[in-house]
């Protein structure tokens, strides 16, 4: 199944990285994000990407094309320097197609410009390609699989620690917590879709607002509650909270490791 990855985003809460850089290709420790999603998908057996370009989607074509795993591996160096002998492989296996789909695009567009990369795929998977998580892909896909639903999304609780607030109309507060404990969810951006999506996508509609918006009204949209890991890298303070845990050597994510 092909995975979609919306990578063209200016991503403006992260100035002090996404300046020089696309957002995808942030790092946590050593490897960009998008790596660790990349990887996360292939471990469930999903390693043709299409990778939907945007800003300095230069930068992300040439970590590839530069792309040498003896930097992300281990490996065994002799006959001088002539041999290496790599002890494991990253993208040995994966396809990935590059395509432009313009600077200011909203992710809606970026789905139309890479619909001919989808020819022949009755569902196929997206991504905002700026979260990570533990859930079970598997999972996700076959209970999708089973509803008469045009798309899918990870619903997950906000990371955020702001607090959420209830109040009357007078003022007076009656509810203050955690966002965590809320009962509210949101986009998590982990996407299931069928083919059928497009019949209900226009030119210049963002994709989670008039074409989601048509498919509640059929019934046709579904949300899988996931409970489990999921952690945005949207600002500074996230990409803190990521490289942390990598430092740590806690990495939930790193679903192959398991």
């Amino acid at each position: 199944m092909k995975v979609v990855l919306f990578c063209g985003g200016l991503g403006t809460r992260l100035r002090e990285h996404s300046d020089t850089i696309p957002k995808p290709l942030v790092t946590i420790g050593s490897r960009p994000v998008l790596w660790y999603l990349m990887r996360y998908y292939a471990h469930y057996g999903h390693n043709d990407f299409v990778l939907a370009l945007g800003y300095r989607g230069d930068m992300v074509r040439e970590y590839f094309l530069n792309y040498s795993e003896a930097m992300s591996n281990d490996f065994t160096l002799s006959d001088g320097g002539r041999k290496i002998e790599l002890h494991s492989h990253d993208l040995n296996n994966w396809r990935i197609t590059f395509v432009d789909t313009g600077l200011h695009s909203n992710i809606g567009q970026r789905l139309l410009r890479v619909r001919k990369y989808l020819e022949g795929e009755e569902v196929f998977m997206a991504n905002y390609a700026d979260g990570l998580s533990d859930l079970p892909l598997d999972e996700h896909i076959d209970n999708f699989s089973k509803r008469d639903a045009v798309a899918s999304f990870v619903a997950v609780r906000s990371a955020q620690s702001f607090h959420a607030v209830h109040a009357g109309a007078d003022g007076l507060v009656t509810q203050l917590g955690a966002m965590q404990e809320q009962p509210l969810w949101i986009n998590g951006g982990f996407f299931v879709l069928r083919s059928t999506i497009f019949d209900y996508l226009r030119e210049g509609e963002e994709l989670v607002e008039q074409p989601f918006a048509r498919l509640v009204g059929e019934r046709k949209l579904m949300a899988l509650h996931w409970d489990g890991f999921w952690q945005c890298m949207d600002t500074l303070k996230d990409k803190i909270t990521l490289d942390r845990l990598e430092a740590r050597g806690t990495c939930p994510w790193m679903v192959w490791r398991k």
